[in-house]
C-alpha cells in the first residue's frame, strides 16, 4: 500500500507539474535604453507575443487576454506562427487577435508554420481585414508627439523552402532588409528567426523581436535550450535579450508547441519591453 502511495504521489505530482510548464504563462520585462529613442517614445512598452501554434488558453483565450490586458501594452507585435500546419486551426489564433485588438494595435509577421501550412493568403487576408499591420517585407512608421520610429517586418524564409532539410535561403531577405534599413532612425525589426543575428548586426537594426525556437523546447537550470531548429542542440539564441554593436535582439519562449507536445522548466511567455531614452554622455 506504501509504494502504491508513493507512485501515485509521483505520478500526480508529474502530471501537475507538466501542465503547469505548458499553460501558466509567464511575463517576462526587459528594460530597453538607447540614446536613438525619441523623447516621445521614452516608457513605450511592447508586448512581445511568438508561436501560438493554435493553442487555447482557457474558453475564448480569456487567460492569455487577461495577461495581454494586465501589461497595458502600447503595441503588441507577433513573430510568426501564429497557428500550426500540422493541426491547422486558423479560428484558435482569430479568437485571441481579435481580443488583443481591443487592447492595442498589432503587427504581424509570418513564421515558417505560415509559409509551409500552404494557407498563407487566407491568413493574412484575415489579419488584414481584422486591422493587422501585416509587414510583409515592408516597414511602417509610429508618429507620437511629432516624433518617430519604424516598425520593419520580414517574410518568413520558409516561403523559398519546402521543409527543413532544404536549409534558409537568406538572399531575398538581405535584399528587403537593405531597402528596410535606415541608420538614421530608431528602427525595430520583427522577423521569426533569432539565428539570423548577424544579418540584423550587419543592417544596424536597433531592436530585433523573434521566435521560433520555443526556448530550446526543454530547458535545464543554469545551461539552457536543450534544442532549436535551425540551430540544433545547445542553441545560442533560445530565450531572452542578446547584444551586439548597435543591436539588440529579443528571443520569446513562445506559447505553444509543435512537433514535441511538452514543455519542460519553459512555461508559455509572453515578453513586455519598456523603451528608455538613455541620455548622451
Amino acid at each position: 500500500m506504501g509504494k502504491k502511495m508513493i507512485i501515485l504521489g509521483i505520478l500526480l505530482f508529474l502530471m501537475v507539474f507538466i501542465f503547469v510548464q505548458n499553460n501558466w504563462i509567464q511575463s517576462t520585462s526587459i528594460s530597453y535604453e538607447n540614446q536613438k529613442i525619441p523623447e516621445a517614445f521614452d516608457g513605450y512598452k511592447i508586448l512581445h507575443i511568438s508561436d501560438l501554434h493554435n493553442k487555447s488558453f482557457g474558453k475564448n483565450q480569456k487567460r492569455l487576454l487577461n495577461k495581454v490586458k494586465e501589461e497595458s501594452p502600447d503595441i503588441i507585435v507577433i513573430t510568426g506562427d501564429l497557428i500550426d500546419r500540422r493541426k491547422y486551426d486558423l479560428d484558435t489564433a482569430v479568437t485571441f487577435v481579435e481580443g488583443a485588438l481591443k487592447i492595442s494595435p498589432i503587427y504581424y509577421v509570418s513564421g515558417n508554420h505560415e509559409a509551409w501550412s500552404g494557407k498563407y493568403a487566407l491568413i493574412k487576408k484575415k489579419l488584414t481585414e481584422l486591422g493587422v499591420q501585416v509587414l510583409d517585407n515592408r516597414k511602417i512608421r509610429i508618429i507620437k508627439k511629432n516624433e518617430m520610429i519604424e516598425i520593419l517586418g520580414l517574410s518568413d524564409p520558409a516561403f523559398f523552402t519546402s521543409n527543413y532539410l532544404d536549409g534558409t535561403n537568406t538572399l531575398v531577405l538581405e535584399e528587403h532588409l537593405s531597402d528596410l534599413s535606415d541608420p538614421s532612425t530608431f528602427q525595430i525589426l520583427l522577423s521569426h528567426r533569432p539565428e539570423l543575428f548577424e544579418l540584423y548586426i550587419e543592417k544596424n537594426i536597433n531592436l530585433i523581436f523573434s521566435g521560433h525556437v520555443h526556448g530550446g523546447q526543454f530547458r535545464l537550470p543554469f545551461i539552457g535550450g536543450i534544442f532549436a531548429p535551425n540551430q540544433g542542440l545547445f542553441p545560442k539564441y533560445s530565450s531572452g535579450a542578446y547584444s551586439k554593436n548597435k543591436s539588440t535582439l529579443i528571443v520569446s519562449r513562445g506559447l505553444g508547441n509543435s512537433i514535441i507536445p511538452v514543455r519542460l522548466f519553459n512555461r508559455p511567455e509572453l515578453i513586455v519591453v519598456t523603451l528608455v531614452k538613455r541620455e548622451s554622455n
